[in-house]
């Protein structure tokens, strides 16, 4: 089947409710290719190395969760800017992303679909209230301790977590954020959360955690975020039989 690149774009905007959210970059289409779209790539950013994967695998669209045009980057189109704009606009192809909105949904969502992955229940948002919070809270649903949590993660995510606290502590309520949201840590402790899990880890972070009496795990950026657009990719494949082919390569941070 085929659609329109304007009716993907409508379906996409339609399930992610963008303009719900304030986001440091535009969501949706940010590179225009060609008119009908029958093949979709999926990745979880759109570096130079998954653009020649796409163009190779000969898409017509691109779809991520890091795009471009990031507040306060230069406006230049130069250098690495300039080279991954022109090989997309030379193939035709594409570029759609959406970050926040794919970050927050409630069925297809990064954090909704690293916990399918780790085998967490989901209590309710980090913005308790919130539908569109960002982060989530819930428990586990097996393991017990920081210790089973790490293994679990380790197995799944394929690396090595960085752990701030005892591996022995229990663990009966788990605050997370998949990316770069270790600055939520403080309100996962104040929402009294044992565990508090993201993708990466900043100087302050421990101290933060060992103040603030919360086990504080940096799970990797990359590899917290690479289910919610690949869940997005099966998602249009089954809604409007479109072919999807999942992209990736090693990121280790």
């Amino acid at each position: 089947m085929s659609l329109t690149l304007p009716e993907l774009v409508a379906g996409l905007d339609r399930l992610l409710e963008p303009k719900a959210f304030k986001d440091y970059c535009p969501n949706g289409l940010q590179v225009e290719g060609k008119s009908t779209v029958k093949r979709i790539a999926t990745a979880v950013t759109a570096s130079q190395n998954i653009v020649d994967q796409a163009i190779a695998k000969d898409v017509d669209v691109l779809l991520v969760h890091h795009g471009y045009f990031w507040k306060n980057e230069p406006t230049e189109i130069t250098g690495m800017k300039y080279r991954r704009l022109a090989a997309l606009i030379k193939n035709d192809i594409s570029l759609i992303a959406y970050h926040l909105p794919l970050d927050a949904h409630s069925k297809l969502g990064n954090n909704v679909e690293l916990a399918k992955k780790l085998d967490w229940s989901i209590s309710h948002g980090l913005d308790e209230g919130d539908p569109r919070s960002i982060g989530l809270v819930g428990g586990p649903k097996t393991d017990r301790t920081v210790k089973d949590v790490v293994s679990r993660i380790k197995e799944v995510l394929q690396r090595e977590p960085l752990v701030i606290g005892d591996l022995s502590s229990p663990v009966t309520k788990i605050a997370w954020c998949t990316g770069a949201a270790q600055g939520f840590i403080e309100q996962a402790a104040t929402a009294g959360c044992d565990l508090y899990v993201s993708g990466e880890i900043s100087e302050n972070t421990v101290h933060a955690a060992r103040e603030l009496g919360i086990t504080y795990i940096a799970a990797g950026h990359h590899a917290t975020e690479r289910y919610g657009v690949l869940a997005l990719g099966e998602w249009l494949q089954s809604e409007y039989g479109l072919e999807h082919i999942a992209l990736d390569e090693n990121n280790p941070v």
